[in-house]
């Protein structure tokens, strides 16, 4: 009994999981979504775009196929670009941010960036997180 609500709640899971991102054609991304693609990823090309609505939130995924992925929200604007490991292209990333994590941290790059709905989550090379306001002035950093 016990394997089989197990069982039956991961396919609820995954079932749920699939309706809640499905892939679109690149084109359908907003243009303001393609425009940032172009500027500052153009060199690598997209291997999947999805529409995303995990967490009663619209938005849209896209996967890079050097693995790097960015979220975008409803409107087209980037909500997150995450390298995994790798450094991400920094053009877009709000100025004071550069300059902090350059003075600070200068043998770093960063690998994240997320503008969540309260602040600003960077996360850099050799596990350093760093939080800032929507602004750019720093919150707090750590080791992860």
């Amino acid at each position: 009994m016990k394997t089989k609500i197990i069982f039956i709640s991961l396919v609820l899971v995954f079932t749920l999981s699939t309706f809640a991102q499905r892939r679109i054609d690149y084109e359908k991304l907003p243009a303001s979504s393609q425009e940032f693609l172009n500027t500052y990823f153009s060199s690598y090309p997209v291997i999947i775009a999805k529409k995303d609505r995990e967490n009663g939130e619209k938005g849209y995924i896209v996967k890079l196929k050097n693995g790097m992925h960015i979220e975008f929200w409803k409107d087209g604007s980037y909500r997150e670009v995450n390298g995994g490991n790798k450094p991400i292209p920094t053009g877009f990333i709000p100025k004071s941010v550069l300059k902090y994590v350059t003075k600070k941290y200068p043998k770093e790059k960063i690998t994240r960036i997320d503008y969540g709905h309260e602040n600003l989550e960077v996360n850099l090379t050799h596990n350093i997180a760093l939080k800032f306001t929507k602004d750019g002035m720093i919150k707090k950093g750590r080791r992860t």
